[in-house]
């Protein structure tokens, strides 16, 4: 049997790996494996389809991918860049809701009749909701100036704070340096 002091190392332990998992980035790369990547050496932005609904963040944004393409010996451009950079994203918000059990009500009436056909519980409103919750994603583009081809992309999700603005800046500038770790790609 373990002493309660080590029950309680382990269990902040084991609470302080969920909560950075609950903040870990998710990374997804794709790139043309037939693409050089040592010749570009100059990169240009791409004008937004359609106006950021958040100027500030977009902004944000740009100036961490800038800041990381320098620290790659990247330098921007104009018109004859080697590259185009397309940066596209948003934020979505949701709720995580805790599932019923089908003998406890999620209302306040009395319990439903035990049905094998009613594994959630009774309907209603329920007191057993999570919290509110908001992803952001972040997907950038690599496209040759000289065949107008996508050369590599990257997708970066992350789960943010939306009470905490500056705690999500953070949380975007950290996202914005994993993904770009991955770029150039390493050939194997």
């Amino acid at each position: 049997m373990i002493p309660y002091p080590s029950k309680l190392l382990v269990s902040l332990v084991i609470a302080a790996t969920l909560t950075t998992c609950a903040f870990a980035q998710k990374v997804s790369v794709g790139y043309d494996k037939s693409a050089e990547f040592v010749k570009y050496s100059s990169y240009t932005w791409a004008e937004p389809a359609t106006p950021p609904t958040k100027p500030l963040l977009y902004m944000n944004i740009v100036g961490a991918i800038d800041h990381e393409m320098k620290a790659k010996g990247l330098a921007t451009a104009g018109s004859n860049s080697d590259l185009i950079l397309a940066v596209a994203g948003g934020t979505d918000l949701g709720i995580n809701y805790a599932a019923g059990t089908p003998i406890i009500s999620s209302n306040s009436g009395p319990p439903p009749a035990i049905d094998a056909s009613m594994w959630t519980g009774a309907g209603g409103s329920s007191n057993l909701s999570g919290l509110y919750f908001q992803q952001g994603t972040l997907t950038l583009s690599f496209v040759e100036r000289s065949t107008n081809k996508v050369i590599w992309s990257g997708t970066v999700t992350q789960d943010l704070d939306w009470q905490n603005k500056k705690k999500s800046l953070v949380l975007v500038d950290k996202a914005i340096v994993k993904l770009m770790k991955q770029y150039p790609p390493k050939k194997k």
